[in-house]
């Protein structure tokens, strides 16, 4: 196979990969740009420039300086100078526990807390109403409390866990 060939092959490869990565990052609650260029980042052997993700993506400079400094608070990627350059240049983290620790972290802080919230108040709101509606309605608010409390505890073991090297082999045991 020739080289150019293998390119071919190469670079479609990398386009689907960084396609498909957007929209599973919509399911885990990032935004699909956010994820496309994580997904450039994850494949690129450099780090690289607010103008190389913008051409590569086809992306504004707005949307993807607000898209990498999002991904960098969130410790998705970092930040690189390089010597003798005045750009800034960027590389994603790309330790795979280190990412799904970090995700879920944040899917804990931006869902999972917020949720948390609504169901105590609901349940809070509601324990002194005296109708079967009301505490049929109550004890579901409870048992879902409960469960998005002890889900949430999960989380945050996986979460803060991101340098242990035993919770990957244990997720193992599930596979």
């Amino acid at each position: 196979m020739s080289v150019v060939l293998q390119k071919s092959v190469l670079e479609q490869a990398r386009e689907d990969f960084i396609a498909q990565w957007g929209a599973l990052g919509t399911a885990w609650g990032i935004n699909r740009t956010m994820a496309q260029i994580h997904a450039l980042l994850l494949v690129s052997p450099d780090a690289v420039s607010t103008d190389e993700v913008m051409d590569s993506l086809e992306i504004s400079r707005g949307n993807a300086n607000t898209n990498l400094r999002e991904m960098v608070g969130w410790g998705l990627a970092r930040s690189v100078l390089k010597k003798g350059d005045r750009k800034e240049f960027f590389e994603a983290e790309k330790d795979v526990w280190k990412i799904f620790c970090i995700i879920a972290r944040e899917r804990k802080k931006r869902e999972i807390e917020p949720a948390s919230q609504v169901l105590k108040n609901c349940e809070i709101n509601t324990k002194d109403l005296g109708s079967a509606e009301a505490k049929a309605f109550n004890q579901q608010m409870a048992d879902l409390s409960e469960f998005v409390s002890l889900a949430s505890s999960v989380l945050e073991k996986i979460a803060t866990s991101e340098e242990s090297k035993i919770m990957p082999k244990v997720l193992k045991l599930f596979h």
